[in-house]
């Protein structure tokens, strides 16, 4: 083992709790400090929204499911009215303030919160591609894009990343329906029908043993290997992160549409479950930008695998990986199954993340069941992650914040695209569980 990580382990407290599985609280000692070394700002986000703004004519077109909101990619925000009383009932414990869900797991196109991301960097590359190689321009009705013509153009280039699933499907069904010939290259972890339905879009899906951070290297030595191919990556890229960031724009309409107070008074928390952490980290980042100081990020991940926390809590980010203290990584939240965090996410999130909990994978189980039986929701068992932390974060920063008048929201971040027979196995097992 390197002495550089030796060394670190060796001064952090919390490693010896990570490697004995054991569900923790992970309170970020640096958050909200000042912080003049951030990579992004507003500007940034905003030029986001404007190309998705761009787009909007064309994913009309190319996705006939987003043609009733025009084109735009966002989900709802749900009070979860039932589904609190029976967190309360089965935590035997009244969850102060109010219950939401911001449901990802509905997003149109590949059913997850990887829609955003993915999805936005394909649209980046596009937008460059047309504007180079054809005759787009920036006031032109994008829906052009889905003719014959364009479709041509792009054929001449190729997309590529690697994933365990999620972030896979919106990367490959987007730039398949572009035209992109798409190649993407997936761990060991990732569901059957996540690689079939890939397949059926016409995308090459090449399998691996190895993990996650094993296939995005594999998807990055593709790319180097061919100049009209345009490499992903999931591990560090900041076009992902913006298109992430630009979530917190439309909740914070969503918050003044709902009469959601959001001060000191009333803050709001927001449970995000995180892999490599790029799109928790890069809709907490959006958050803080958008809608400010007393709304709060906190991450979710398995006590098996919690690669942010323990990135974090060494502050060596990227450059630890949770193998190197012995933790196995097995998991049944596939989409969090990566074993070293985004090169990005640590480091923008050391002055905005209030904080990481882990949590035991037959909770994620139990919460799946809990939902579907007192709403009718139904999601995948990562996206229930943000339930199983609720009682650890108020517990620990019960000192620090009103929570009687505070706002949960649950980030579900996957689900609608998840087979019936897949999904009821999720349930039923969280049943079993349950009684």
């Amino acid at each position: 083992m390197d002495s550089n990580i030796a060394a670190k382990i060796a001064v952090t407290p919390i490693v010896d709790q990570l490697k004995d599985y054991q569900p923790l609280f992970w309170k970020n000692p640096n958050y909200g400090q000042a912080d003049s070394d951030l990579p992004f700002s507003k500007e940034y986000i905003f030029d986001a929204v404007a190309r998705w703004e761009r787009f909007a004519p064309y994913l009309a077109v190319a996705f006939p499911e987003t043609k009733a909101m025009h084109g735009i990619i966002e989900s709802p925000l749900t009070p979860i009215e039932h589904m609190q009383k029976a967190w309360s009932k089965y935590n035997n414990y009244d969850l102060p303030g109010t219950l939401y869900i911001k449901q990802d797991n509905a997003l149109p196109i590949s059913g997850s919160i990887k829609s955003r991301g993915g999805i936005y960097e394909v649209l980046k590359f596009a937008e460059k591609v047309a504007m180079t190689d054809g005759d787009l321009t920036y006031m032109d009705d994008y829906s052009v894009l889905a003719t014959p013509r364009y479709q041509k153009i792009f054929s001449k280039y190729g997309i590529t990343a690697g994933s365990t699933g999620n972030l896979g499907l919106s990367i490959g069904i987007a730039a398949a329906t572009f035209g992109f010939k798409t190649t993407i290259h997936m761990s060991h972890d990732a569901r059957t029908w996540k690689k079939e339905k890939l397949r059926a879009n016409g995308v090459q899906v090449i399998e691996h043993d190895g993990d996650c951070n094993f296939a995005v290297a594999q998807a990055r030595q593709q790319a180097s290997n061919d100049p009209y191919t345009y490499f992903i990556d999931d591990e560090g890229s900041k076009d992902l992160f913006l298109g992430y960031a630009v979530a917190a724009v439309r909740l914070q309409k969503q918050l003044v549409q709902q009469h959601i107070r959001v001060d000191q008074d009333h803050p709001i928390f927001v449970y995000l479950p995180a892999g490599v952490g790029g799109s928790p980290g890069g809709v907490t980042f959006g958050l803080k930008e958008i809608i400010g100081s007393d709304i709060h990020g906190i991450f979710a991940e398995p006590t098996h695998i919690p690669s942010v926390t323990l990135g974090m809590a060494t502050g060596l980010n990227h450059d630890i990986s949770v193998y190197d203290i012995g933790i196995d990584g097995n998991t049944q939240a596939d989409g969090l199954a990566v074993s070293r965090p985004s090169v990005l996410a640590g480091r923008i999130m050391k002055t905005l993340l209030r904080g990481c909990a882990t949590f035991n994978d037959s909770e994620i189980l139990k919460y799946v069941a809990l939902l579907a039986d007192s709403e009718n929701i139904k999601i995948e068992p990562s996206a229930a992650a943000g339930f199983a932390i609720i009682k650890e974060t108020v517990s620990a920063l019960q000192d620090d914040y009103n929570f009687a008048d505070a706002t949960h929201i649950i980030w579900s971040t996957g689900g609608n695209m998840v087979p019936v027979a897949d999904m009821q196995k999720f349930y039923q097992m969280g049943k079993e569980l349950l009684n």
